[in-house]
């Protein structure tokens, strides 16, 4: 059985400390969904927002198998709790293709910014490209391109986004080139996502736009949260001010609703 949980508090205790802003956005009830083996007692919980599934409590194949139906549009990554819950996505999911991946959590730390270091960053942006905030034409700019969809896709409004969201892109011409914005929010701060158009990498963009968010989210009293999803954003991480806190494993599943039960 898998029930959506609106009193959240229900399964807050299953989460214990697991430092992962999208499990905060999902439990205050800003974005994403929490979903559960049942509605009293329960002992399996799961926080979904956008590509993200973060499994914890007692193992249940039934939530992974759920889960696997709501690949959107390719895939959704997995996150397992612990080994058991490993071991039950790749049971739960065998009819669907699983690669199993590496992501770098990066340590949340709140003095670690050197803001004159941001502003000369931000400063640097190469001579004929410009850098602005997004505002509502710039979010919906970004919500009809594909690569710079996940900069605002997770927001169903410019009302939600400008509520909870935060983003910074560089235009050149006129058009859309780079972008660092939320790819989530919650009470208290964001999570980063950040995307460059493939034929503008490697001048420095990301690196300007993600200086520039960051200093956006000290103004306001937010914190920026970063996830790494290679060493690539490890390394641009790094030059932001970030540390590495550790490696982890997770799962992406494409195809997963092919094939499988989906129970609630």
């Amino acid at each position: 059985m898998v029930v959506r949980i609106e009193q959240t508090e229900r399964v807050a205790g299953l989460f214990g400390g697991w430092q992962e802003t999208m499990i905060w956005s999902c439990l205050q009830g800003v974005m994403g969904e929490i979903y559960a083996d049942a509605r009293e007692g329960p002992v399996s919980a799961m926080a979904l927002l956008g590509d993200f599934c973060f499994l914890a409590g007692v193992p249940d194949l039934a939530l992974v198998r759920y889960a696997a139906g709501q690949c959107r549009p390719d895939f959704v990554i997995m996150v397992p709790q612990d080994e058991r819950w490993e071991a039950a996505i790749l049971e739960g999911s065998k009819m669907g293709k699983v690669k199993t991946v590496s992501r770098y959590a990066i340590k949340k730390e709140t003095d670690v910014f050197d803001r004159d270091k941001l502003q000369k960053i931000v400063d640097g942006l190469p001579e004929g490209y410009v850098l602005e905030m997004i505002d509502e034409d710039l979010f919906r700019r970004c919500g009809k391109i594909c690569w710079c969809r996940d900069l605002v896709a997770q927001y169903d409004d410019y009302g939600l986004y400008k509520k909870y969201g935060l983003g910074a892109v560089v235009l050149k011409d006129g058009e859309l080139v780079s972008g660092a914005s939320s790819y989530s929010g919650y009470h208290g701060g964001i999570e980063i996502e950040i995307d460059t158009r493939e034929d503008q990498r490697r001048k420095g963009l990301a690196l300007a736009c993600g200086a520039k968010l960051i200093l956006e989210c000290l103004e306001r009293g937010w914190y920026p949260s970063w996830d790494a999803h290679n060493m690539g954003s490890v390394a641009l991480a790094e030059k932001l001010g970030y540390h590495l806190d550790q490696e982890y494993t997770a799962y992406e599943v494409y195809d997963g609703g092919k094939g499988l039960d989906r129970e609630g």
